[in-house]
């Protein structure tokens, strides 16, 4: 191998890695801290500010509306509910609803995705499951119960149906992020990352606008004071459509197994800082769990590679 290509190699594994890690940093640290505001408002206005800022770099990808088939803007409008909306709605309500209390099981419960994504991809692009995936993804499944639970049955009390319905959602996001990325692969190859990432965000601002206005939240922009415009802005530069570029930068150059790993320091990255920030702790049971479920899912998808 040529050191030309070894060193782009090395810094599209970094590029990976350390997107992962802003997500991480953003579960924990940034989302969080807009706890005052609705929900439905601040998944629009973190998918607004950077799509307008994107609009001064990149206004030239609006050529390809003229070219677009009703196909691709059903996939787009699809990526964008599932992904963009639904998915980024649940996994921000979910962190709300914690109030900076075990936040990293929220982020452990996200990575369920592949096991949704090849569900849906059997039931819509009639992929075959193979008896391994059932077998990892039993497992995954299970692991995530004891990482939130532990050896206990969920509480529905007046305090445990928080947890529960943090869990939930958590589920709810895992499930559609799982989606849009089934979505994506029917137009893969036919729009540049830049091009999709362009229109995911713009379709997602719109889908966004119209349930912010029928909810009656457009006008909470007098309620985001200075110090939450300054974390809308370094999750739109950083951990949004920053750590998105990295990350699809980073995976032209990695294959897929090795990025796989690599987005293991989105969790490791918020375990760690929930640990050190908001001195949480768990128990061995959701430790091991932890390992165990975050062990199957890298099976998932190694194994999903090598076929």
């Amino acid at each position: 191998m040529k050191e030309g290509q070894q060193n782009t190699k090395v810094i599209g594994a970094f590029a990976v890695a350390f997107s992962a890690m802003l997500w991480g940093v953003d579960g924990i640290l940034l989302t969080p801290q807009l706890y005052n505001l609705n929900t439905a408002f601040v998944v629009f206005v973190i998918h607004l500010c950077p799509f307008l800022l994107m609009n001064l770099f990149f206004f030239r990808e609006y050529r390809h509306l003229k070219t677009m088939t009703c196909s691709d803007l059903l996939y787009f409008s699809l990526i964008a509910l599932f992904g963009g909306a639904l998915g980024t709605l649940a996994i921000v309500k979910s962190l709300f609803l914690l109030h900076f209390n075990h936040l990293s099981v929220v982020v452990l419960l996200q990575k369920l995705q592949p096991v949704f994504a090849v569900i849906l991809a059997r039931i819509i692009l009639k992929e075959r499951i193979k008896r391994h995936f059932t077998i990892w993804a039993g497992i995954a499944l299970i692991a995530g119960y004891f990482l939130t639970f532990g050896w206990s049955l969920p509480d529905f009390s007046t305090e445990g149906i928080t947890t529960v319905y943090a869990a939930l959602l958590s589920l709810l996001a895992a499930f559609s992020f799982g989606s849009s990325t089934v979505f994506s692969k029917k137009i893969l190859g036919r729009y540049s990352f830049v091009s999709s990432t362009f229109f995911r965000y713009g379709f997602t601002t719109l889908i966004m606008l119209v349930i912010v206005l029928f909810a009656g939240h457009i006008g909470d922009f007098t309620q985001v004071t200075q110090r939450n415009w300054l974390f809308i802005a370094l999750i739109g530069l950083t951990t949004g459509s920053g750590a998105i570029f990295l990350y699809y930068y980073g995976l032209r150059h990695v294959r897929a197994s090795l990025s796989t790993f690599l987005e293991l320091m989105y969790p490791i990255t918020a375990v760690v800082l929930d640990y050190f920030v908001n001195k949480t702790t768990y128990s061995s049971v959701q430790w091991v769990a932890a390992f165990v479920m975050l062990f199957a899912i890298v099976m998932l998808n190694v194994d999903s590679e090598k076929k």
